[in-house]
């Protein structure tokens, strides 16, 4: 067989660059933050002083990041966006000491594959720059231009030509948290950088240049930062360890603030960022989320920045002694500020007085009464359940046929003709196992009904059904309330506005990231509004993704959430009694608003099989 026919039969073949290109984007360019992340990358290292990120519709439409660094020559101009193509390696031993942020030449190749790029340059010792415009890979435009030293890239239009990759981006909401997450590492990582952010017309961050770190914080996440912030440094001949953490009492219901820097590159750490957590559980409760920014510098040479396609991962040659003294300066930073000594535990059959000493031996400083006082507040939850006198509108799935199943007889008065089940409930009682869950026996078992969950289904129709008003029910507050939020929250708070007005918040949106709340929902407790906010709009981001629900029901969810009576609160059988008239009116009583169950049989035979 000749080479000729081989090549006929041949199945593998060279990829054209247009493909390969949109391939490469699909590693690199995961969503907007992942341009803005190269974008900024680029920036900084070539030496700007000031960037401006323009954004509008999280990205989507544009993605402009201006800067006052090196510029480029026009020989460099379509260079740039060829694959490979970089100014920072030169050969291979220089893989291994990386020191710029990016370095493989595949970001802007790939971002040119799937947007339409407008790139203006001019070096500051030229006399005039060059715009340069490329859609999907093809060139459209290149000549002169008059423009500022430096570049400014913009991006339109992300994934026009890759429908499918653009149908999977998240809300504007979500897509923009990941940007300012992006923008927040570039800036806490430059301090000496300006930047300003700028998101549909409106200035999110305008942070000066060589900015004292704890104010640029203060900043970007919340000026109750500023006093609560704890600086550290340490350093070894291997490894130097800096950074600042802030006061347990700001912890947060949600991630995201949780930041670590190798040589001034974010990076991701499973196990790092689970140590430094456990750290701060003497002082924090569960699902409870610190602030901290902490910078390793250790040789380039120690530590492989290539081995994840976005760059977000790195390995260390010596893995252990990084953790291992990371662990030991952010645990005598803490210990140092609120004076809490190590003290070995007690096992608990040594938990007894000791005549020797007078004292009792689980007196510790760093124990349970330490931790106890750097708790917060506990959460307040509305005691009552719809105390009005008057029933609940029953079904024809009526409780007396689905939970008790009695047997007819006759009425004693027309009282009990008209609602018998209630009456016949009384006579057999309530009781609250563990103040969790309600008890009842029913004519052939027991029903177990799980409070908490049940009052989440009871909130959550309430609240849809709010929506739905032409006027919702709202109490308005004796003095209005300004709320302040991060960046990211108040974003998600001008997307949920809508809904939430008509679930009977009075919120106006203003400057600054603050919200000034006059009205809330009847079942929200005065004084708890800024709580409920903001534990909202947390719980409405962890159902983004795990649920396919409209936002008006995540939302209600989110709500029902929150303002749900607790587990572990006790209540009055009158409380009891109205909670399940309240439950057996909704429309799927038998599930929480996330499916899981409210109420579980046991039968009667199953109980006797036990003690057989």
């Amino acid at each position: 067989m000749t080479q000729d026919t081989d090549s006929q039969h041949s199945i593998i073949h060279q990829l054209p660059p247009e493909i390969s290109n949109k391939i490469a984007a699909g590693e690199v360019i995961q969503r907007p933050s992942s341009v803005v992340k190269e974008l900024l990358d680029n920036a900084v290292d070539a030496g700007a002083d000031q960037l401006k990120i323009v954004i509008q519709n999280a990205g989507r439409t544009l993605i402009q990041v201006v800067d006052n660094g090196c510029g480029m020559g026009k020989e460099d101009l379509r260079l740039c966006f060829e694959q490979h193509a970089t100014s920072k390696i030169q050969d291979v031993d220089d893989l291994f000491r990386v020191r710029t942020l990016g370095f493989r030449g595949e970001a802007m190749a790939s971002i040119a594959s799937v947007a339409q790029v407008t790139l203006k340059t001019k070096r500051p010792g030229d006399d005039i720059g060059y715009k340069y415009e490329i859609w999907g890979g093809e060139e459209k435009s290149f000549e002169p231009a008059a423009v500022d030293s430096g570049t400014s890239v913009a991006i339109r239009n992300l994934f026009y030509n890759v429908r499918a990759r653009r149908q999977f981006l998240k809300t504007d909401a979500t897509e923009f948290r990941h940007i300012l997450k992006a923008v927040q590492q570039a800036a806490l990582a430059n301090p000496e950088l300006g930047f300003k952010l700028v998101a549909d017309t409106d200035t999110i961050y305008d942070l000066p240049k060589e900015q004292p770190m704890k104010e640029r914080i203060a900043e970007m996440f919340g000026k109750s930062y500023k006093a609560s912030l704890i600086e550290f440094e340490e350093q070894t001949s291997y490894l130097s360890v800096r950074g600042i953490l802030a006061d347990p009492k700001l912890t947060k219901r949600s991630r995201g603030e949780q930041f670590l820097f190798v040589n001034g590159r974010p990076f991701q750490h499973r196990y790092l960022t689970h140590v430094i957590l456990k750290i701060y559980d003497r002082w924090t409760g569960e699902k409870e989320y610190p602030f901290y920014a902490i910078f390793l510098n250790v040789d380039p040479t120690q530590v492989d920045v290539n081995v994840h396609p976005a760059k977000e991962e790195v390995k260390f040659e010596d893995e252990r002694s990084v953790i291992k003294l990371t662990k030991s300066v952010v645990k005598k930073a803490l210990n140092e500020q609120f004076l809490v000594p190590e003290v070995p535990r007690h096992n608990q059959h040594s938990r007894q007085a000791s005549p020797s000493s007078g004292f009792s031996s689980d007196f510790s400083f760093g124990g349970s009464s330490q931790k106890q006082s750097w708790k917060k507040e506990p959460m307040k939850f509305p005691s009552r359940i719809n105390f009005d006198g008057s029933k609940s509108e029953k079904k024809d799935s009526d409780f007396s046929r689905q939970l008790y199943d009695f047997e007819e007889q006759p009425a004693a008065s027309s009282q009990q003709d008209q609602d018998p089940a209630p009456e016949r409930m009384r006579e057999r009682g309530f009781w609250q196992l563990h103040d969790r869950y309600i008890l009842t026996q029913t004519r052939s078992g027991l029903c177990m009904i799980d409070q908490h969950a049940a009052h989440k289904r009871i909130v959550y129709e309430k609240a849809l059904s709010a929506t739905e008003e032409a006027i919702p029910s709202t109490q308005q507050l004796l003095f209005a309330q300004n709320v302040e939020f991060s960046a990211s929250e108040f974003s998600l708070l001008e997307e949920l506005h809508p809904i939430l007005q008509r679930m009977g918040f009075n919120v106006q949106l203003l400057s600054g990231n603050t919200a000034m709340v006059s009205g809330v929902p009847a079942d929200i407790d005065v004084g708890d509004e800024q709580s409920v906010l903001k534990s909202m709009l947390y719980q409405y981001r962890e159902l983004e993704g795990k649920v396919e629900l409209d936002e008006r029901k995540k939302l209600a969810i989110a709500f029902a959430s929150k303002t749900a009576i607790p587990s572990g609160k006790k209540l009055t059988d009158v409380e009891m009694e109205n909670m399940l008239d309240q439950l057996f009116a909704c429309d799927e009583p038998y599930k929480d608003p996330l499916d899981k169950p409210t109420i579980e049989y046991i039968p009667l035979e199953d109980i006797e099989s036990r003690f057989r």
